[in-house]
Parts: structure tokens; sequence; C-alpha cells
């Protein structure tokens, strides 16, 4: 297990569910070492463990990144059932703090949680979210994941090392969302088979959404992430969620796609909020990004 990053003080506690959402939009520069520090926080239409104690954790809001594109507006990104978040979301560059108690499962969370919902889902502009989620010592249980989680781990995925952190992704959002899934990568049906594809078919708040994953991690995974290694990762990612939502079947398109950043410190979040603030809104379009920091046992991520 990882010691405390860069001095990250444990996140001992329940599920650490009051926080503040708003739009996308500016956030500090990336640090220099791994340290723990507050980042910035930052949406037509288908409609589909340890003692635990209790904690708090604010963060402040963004400013708006820009009118972006909206995402695909098909009628069959509706969906009949979905998990509700029971909180209200924002458009505008403000929004009241929200909690939500979330579910146990594998990992304490922290952070912003329980705040996208329709509002975001339908809106043209993109926002951004902030959490973090603690191992601790169990690094990672298959008895502790939603049914959802562990339909995806045992779907597997299409390529690559990158089934954990999609599997982490899916339980953010169940946890802290009311997401539910749709279709796994593989189930999901695309216009082309051999174009771009996303991670996740998942449902929030009645509505269909894409879901594509990504992990902010360089090598070694301590050295300083770089702005600029995080603005490569982020224009490919989005250019790939501009790609593969047009490349959608329309039996199984979405209103939206979510970006989730699975990121190995604070400083690589800070990184990453920061090169996003300065990407073009052809970019960002009205993607939603979501960094979740890990903390703990999480080398089987990385």
């Amino acid at each position: 297990m990882r010691s405390n990053r860069g001095g990250r003080a444990w996140l001992w506690g329940g599920l650490l569910l009051g926080c503040t959402a708003a739009p996308a939009g500016p956030a500090e520069g990336p640090s220099t070492g791994a340290t723990h520090s507050t980042i910035p926080s930052s949406s037509e239409d288908p409609t589909v463990e340890p003692t635990r104690g209790t904690a708090t954790t604010t963060l402040p809001s963004t400013t708006s990144a820009g009118d972006g594109s909206a995402g695909a507006t098909d009628s069959t990104d509706s969906v009949s059932s979905a998990g509700s978040t029971g909180s209200t979301g924002s458009t505008g560059s403000t929004s009241s703090t929200s909690s939500t108690s979330g579910d146990d499962g594998l990992g304490m969370l922290s952070g912003q949680c329980g705040l996208v919902d329709a509002a975001e889902l339908r809106a043209l502009e993109p926002f951004t979210y902030h959490n973090a989620i603690d191992f601790q010592r169990v690094g990672f249980d298959y008895d502790q994941l939603t049914p959802g989680g562990q339909a995806v781990f045992d779907a597997g995925n299409l390529g690559g090392s990158s089934l954990h952190s999609e599997v982490i992704a899916f339980e953010v959002l169940a946890r802290c969302e009311g997401a539910s899934l749709l279709a796994t990568e593989g189930e999901i049906q695309y216009i082309d088979d051999m174009g771009t594809k996303t991670d996740l078919r998942v449902a929030i708040d009645g509505l269909a959404v894409g879901v594509s994953v990504t992990r902010a991690v360089g090598f070694p995974p301590d050295d300083p992430y770089t702005e600029a290694q995080a603005a490569d990762l982020l224009t490919g990612k989005l250019e790939d969620i501009l790609a593969s939502t047009a490349n959608a079947a329309p039996s199984d398109a979405w209103i939206k796609q979510i970006l989730h950043v699975i990121a190995y410190a604070d400083m690589h979040a800070q990184s990453i909020f920061a090169a996003y603030a300065a990407l073009p809104a052809e970019i960002t379009a009205d993607t939603i990004l979501m960094v979740t920091v890990t903390h703990g046992d999480d080398a089987f991520i990385y």
C-alpha cells in the first residue's frame, strides 16, 4: 500500500458527501508534488469494510467554461428507469450546497457527490466535479462492489489494462449519482463497429449517459504530473468522446458523456483541472468532467 502521498491525510469516516457543484471553469495551476490540496469543483434527450465515522468536505465552486455544443439528442437517449441522485444540480455559475448519504461499498467516498442530475445532463455547457475514494488497506475486493460494478468486472473490456479503473468509475457513479448499468463496453451498439467507442453506458436520473474512463498517472507515479501531460490526456479523450457519440447506434444513443478521470494523487487532479480550463470549447463541448482521486491501497488501478 502506498503511504500518504505528499502528506495527504487519511479520510477517516463514513461517506463524506457534502458538496457544491458548478459549471466547468478555471482551476489552480499544477503543483510540483503530490500534496493534498483543495481543488475547485466544477451538463437533449435519452431517458433510461472498516469502521466509518463522520466528516465533511466542502470544495469551492468554479466559473463557467463557456458554451459548448450539445450532445446526442435522439429520443432513444431516454430510459424507462434509472437511479436518482435525490439532489438538485445547477446549470448556472453557482449552486447551493448539496449532500447525499450514498451507499456503503468498496472504499470511502468524499468530495462532490450526488450532484449530477437531469439539469446538468440536459444543459449545453460542461460541468466539472471533484471527489475522492479511499481504499485504506482493503485494496480491491470484488465482494464489496455493487452488482453493476461486478457486471463491469465480469464482462471485461476490449483490451488494455484499464478494467479496474472502469469498475471504480462505475462504482463512484453508482454510489454518488445513483447510476445504473445499461451496457458494458462490449455491449454498446455502434454505427461503425470499427469506429471510436466509449467504455460504459449508464442511466442517471432517467437519462442514458456515455462514460469514458481514463487514468491520470505518470511514470514513476510520484513524479510531478504536469499541465502539459494533463492537456494531452484530456484532448485525446475528449476528441474520442465526440467521435464515439457520433458513432453510437440510435438504439444506444446517450444525452451526453462523462469523462471520468481516475487520478493518482491530488497533484494530478490539479493539473487536470488547470489544463481543462485552457481547452477550447469545441473540445470540451458539453462533456461532464469528473475527477476522482484515489487514496490508500490503490495499486490495483495503476
